[in-house]
């Protein structure tokens, strides 16, 4: 339905693009309401168009797209900037539509392109903070949009079986080589330097082209979230602390120190309904690419239980996976061993019977590409197939540790065996307990026998 042929240049892309988009926002209902909702805006109808003119000065400008949403009186307006391929967005046209937003009482300038910046909600390209005091400037990548075309078209649902087939239709034009929309394929002009002065020892926090990589590396991290999500039809988000998602600043502070100190770039995804965070390690020295999950023991058995109980979820996992032991009150891990080793014999991961195994840690380790690009010993590729592989075969399986509900202890009989109906309960002396066996039940004769009591004999 939304023809490929014909694309000869970058304008004829965008404009292909932007009216691609636009058109399924308008027509699909769902999918329209999902993109413009983290945006403020609220559930109403929603239309969209593309360049629309205005005039800012003496100039007379054409944003890509205009979409609005109505609901009873109320508007909620935003201007849509595009570009596809290569091609970034500008910091004076941004500025620009900021100015015409502002002017026209719009809420929002909304931009679309194949940059992906390292931390959601952070807008690839600088602009006067100023400019943002009435009016927000949001980005989204064209992965996320495919990625939540995928979801919403295959998960979550269409209601209308037209609808669905035209968002389908979307998809099949965006994942088209020749609509623009690109995957993550590049690591920077600075990957280069920064990865042999990594490998000769030489790197400093100072030195230049840093800061461009380690804001790809949170890039290719962002991009395999929206990849693995995308098939797993559920949100996959990267793992920040809160000082990290308050200032961006310094998470990249913290991947050049530790680029420069050990030559590793890590960061973590978290995947929901899973046992743990997935971690995934860089290491650039050594060429190597780890990913890892923590996994917390259970809180009773003996150590061989415990490990017995991770083993057996593990029946697809590669016989190359290491497993760590921590136990309680010590630091870093008590042993380390591969499982093919672990399978044979679960004792090599218990040093110390008497100490409490708390936690269990599971890695597969990789080759690591080097090429700045896309391909056979790309970077990029080596850490997308370590993230899905280690995903499909070990942490999909496990399953947190859950303890056996409690058991119902016997009640109280509310009355005994053995009782004598010809007695009156108000000369029985003893009852039958909880804490009494079947063995120690007390008769009830309906007398009070004692082993020295004599009728005849006056107290």
């Amino acid at each position: 339905m939304i023809p490929t042929s014909g694309i000869n240049g970058a304008e004829e892309q965008e404009r292909r693009a932007t009216s691609a988009l636009l058109a399924v926002l308008s027509a699909v209902k769902e999918f329209g309401r999902g993109f413009v909702k983290p945006f403020g805006a609220p559930a109403g109808g929603l239309e969209c168009f593309i360049e629309v003119p205005f005039v800012l000065g003496e100039r007379r400008l054409y944003p890509d797209g205009l979409i609005r949403v109505s609901r009873g009186s109320k508007a909620w307006t935003a201007l849509v900037e595009v570009k596809t391929g290569a091609n970034n967005l500008e910091t004076e046209q941004l500025e620009n539509y900021l100015d015409i937003a502002r002017e026209q009482g719009f809420d929002a300038v909304i931009t679309i392109s194949n940059e992906i910046p390292a931390i959601a909600g952070q807008h690839p390209t600088k602009v006067d903070k100023r400019k943002l005091r009435k009016v927000s400037l949001h980005h989204v990548s064209w992965s996320q949009v495919l990625a939540d075309a995928v979801m919403q078209k295959e998960f979550r649902g269409v209601a209308d079986p037209d609808q669905a087939w035209i968002l389908g239709e979307l998809i099949r034009y965006l994942e088209h080589r020749k609509s623009g929309a690109l995957e993550f394929d590049d690591m920077g002009e600075a990957w280069v330097g920064v990865r042999d002065q990594v490998s000769a020892g030489t790197l400093r926090s100072t030195d230049k082209g840093i800061a461009e990589v380690v804001a790809r590396f949170d890039a290719l991290l962002r991009f395999a979230n929206l990849q693995l999500g995308r098939q797993l039809g559920t949100e996959v988000v990267p793992v920040l602390s809160r000082k990290e998602t308050a200032d961006p600043s310094i998470r990249a502070q913290g991947l050049a120190q530790a680029l420069c100190a050990t030559g590793e770039l890590s960061g973590a995804i978290r995947i929901p309904n899973t046992v743990g965070d997935l971690v995934v390690t860089a290491d650039l020295r050594s060429g190597r690419v780890t990913c890892h999950v923590d996994v917390d023991a259970p809180r009773e058995g003996r150590p061989t239980t415990r490990v017995n109980w991770l083993v057996r979820q593990l029946k697809a996992a590669p016989d190359s996976t290491r497993v760590e032991t921590f136990v309680a009150h010590a630091r870093g891990s008590q042993a380390a061993e591969l499982l093919s080793v672990v399978r044979d014999e679960p004792s090599t991961l218990i040093h110390d019977a008497a100490k409490e195994i708390r936690t269990f840690r599971l890695a597969t380790t990789t080759t690591l590409g080097t090429k700045r690009g896309r391909g056979r010993g790309s970077f990029i590729d080596s850490v997308l197939l370590s993230v899905d592989g280690f995903y499909r075969d070990v942490l999909e399986s496990l399953r947190a540790w859950s303890a056996a509900p409690p058991k119902l202890r016997p009640a109280a009989m509310s009355e005994s065996p053995e009782v004598d109906p010809d007695v009156s309960t108000s000369l029985v002396s003893t009852d039958y307990s909880s804490q009494d066996g079947a063995s120690l039940a007390p008769p009830r004769t309906g007398s009070l026998p004692s082993p020295d009591f004599d009728s005849n004999t006056q107290p």
